[in-house]
């Protein structure tokens, strides 16, 4: 594919001045209604009040916790007997757990300080670093100790940063614009613009195919859950001689995380090849969704002893968690995916009405998000029950009694659990 020619959200050619006209007829009306309301430029206009206290405490916390922290590792370093020390499981997720603690640190520093001096653009690009750091921080808590308080912290900073995030990002800011532009005109001019507006998500950079916004990429996740668990499901049902079985990861709904999160990864890293040479695409996607996979076979085991496949004698196994053919399977999904696929979910994310263009995202937001939670805390109380310890408090009482053993091994087919394997202090 040549530099001159770029796919359209339709699959179709366009030219690159076509691309060009196209864009440039999506940020007229944002340029239109800025004029109008005479507001600065996006980086000049100045951050809300409470994202600018919020930067605040995290340049605080930072400050505080970075070098509390550094003095502790090497206090503790300083106390142990290297020649004695077993590398256990447990040791080495403490390890992990430290050394992404101070990372959650300095970047808090950085990302405080460019909240307060009201670098919108700089600071949503640092919120979307923070955002995975910091759910690798909640997890690597989770495998060590469970669900528990100590969650709270990494849970509220997460909410915190997805806030912040919408807030600062400069092409969200934009599309809000454009919004509120479209409210005040007559239905003949409003549909009129509608029809100048379907390249919105785009990487008007040019460096990708889609913006990596918050908003894209939430639904590229939530699109992936379901059509993912369709193919595993299909998949299975034609292999093993028509029998249907659960393939969902979450306690309600056809929703399978797994394919979303998978999803999510490739669209990140594959962005930039989008128009790459096919070879290239394929290769990167199987290594990127093999590595996945293990990742994700790994903490489920490391979290809750939970094993969910297992290919151990497959050809070119890894440990077990993932094999050659599913590489190669996860190589071509990459390429289906970047070349077929994200075009037309772009366009099809672009059907959703203006006017409920954020709410429906909230809320689909909120109840997927409640489901998680929900999901972890039963995984967690099964955990415990099969651990041998007796349910002691209200919550595990409850999923005891609405999501005992028999419920989670019927819903989660594919699951057996073993806490002898998990990586839990």
């Amino acid at each position: 594919m040549t530099n001159d020619m770029k796919p359209a959200d339709d699959g179709t050619m366009h030219s690159a001045d076509d691309l060009a006209r196209r864009v440039a007829d999506a940020t007229a009306i944002a340029a239109t209604e800025a004029s109008l309301e005479s507001t600065p430029s996006i980086d000049g206009r100045r951050l809300p009040l409470m994202a600018r206290i919020y930067g605040a405490l995290c340049l605080i916390v930072g400050l505080v916790t970075l070098p509390m922290l550094i003095m502790l590792i090497v206090d503790t370093v300083d106390g142990l007997d290297m020649a004695h020390i077993q590398p256990t499981l447990t040791f080495l997720l403490s390890c992990v757990h430290a050394l992404l603690l101070v990372a959650n640190s300095a970047a808090l520093i950085v990302f405080g300080i460019l909240l307060v001096r009201n670098r919108r653009r700089y600071a949503a690009r640092w919120a979307y670093a923070l955002i995975p750091l910091t759910l690798l921080e909640g997890l690597s808590n989770l495998e060590l100790y469970g669900l528990g308080p100590s969650l709270l912290v990494p849970f509220a900073q997460l909410v915190l940063l997805v806030v912040i995030s919408v807030v600062a990002d400069p092409t969200l800011r934009d599309e809000r614009r454009i919004q509120r532009a479209l409210r005040r005109m007559n239905e003949q001019d409003r549909l009129a613009a509608e029809a100048k507006i379907d390249m919105v998500g785009r990487d008007l950079t040019g460096r990708g195919y889609i913006a990596l916004d918050f908003f894209n990429l939430f639904w590229v996740f939530v699109v992936a859950c379901v059509v993912g668990l369709g193919i595993e499901t299909i998949y299975h049902f034609v292999m093993y001689g028509g029998e249907w079985q659960d393939r969902a990861g979450l306690l309600y709904g056809p929703f399978s995380p797994i394919y979303g999160f998978g999803a999510v990864l490739l669209t990140v890293f594959l962005n930039r090849l989008w128009d790459s040479n096919p070879l290239l695409i394929f290769i990167a996607s199987a290594v990127i969704g093999g590595s996945f996979e293990f990742a994700v076979s790994w903490f489920m085991e490391t979290a809750f002893g939970i094993t969910a496949w297992d290919y151990t004698g497959q050809w070119l196994s890894v440990g077990g968690r993932t094999s050659g053919k599913y590489m190669l399977m996860w190589g071509l999904l990459g390429l289906v995916w970047i070349r077929l696929v994200l075009p037309r979910l772009l366009k099809l994310i672009n059907r959703i009405p203006w006017k409920w263009r954020y709410s429906l995202t909230v809320a689909m937001f909120v109840l997927l998000f409640v489901d998680g939670v929900m999901t972890l805390m039963a995984l967690d109380c099964w955990y415990s029950r099969v651990s041998g310890l007796q349910p002691g408090s209200p919550v595990e009482l409850f999923f005891q009694r609405h999501y005992d053993d028999a419920y989670m091994q019927h819903r989660f087919q594919t699951m057996t659990i073993d806490p002898n394997v998990s990586g839990r202090v």
